[in-house]
């Protein structure tokens, strides 16, 4: 469940909430915290995998609308 919406700042960038999420999962994740590795090592290994994939579809989004706005003002 996402819980960027409960008492945080608004982030500003695009896609925010879903990246302190993931920012959040990994750092609470036991591969963090019981077995000492650095988040983007837990990340490669696989751990929130789906906040991870919320993220890039979300950034993905963001490039496709952005060229089409490019694609249209070459016209």
């Amino acid at each position: 469940m996402p819980k960027y919406y409960e008492d945080k700042e608004e982030d500003g960038r695009a896609c925010g909430g879903v990246r302190e999420d993931l920012r959040q999962c990994l750092l609470e994740s036991p591969c963090v915290l019981q077995e000492n590795k650095s988040p983007k090592q837990c990340l490669r290994e696989g751990h929130c995998r789906s906040l991870q994939m919320t993220f890039f579809a979300c950034k993905r989004s963001m490039v496709s609308v952005r060229s089409v706005f490019s694609s249209a003002s070459g016209v």
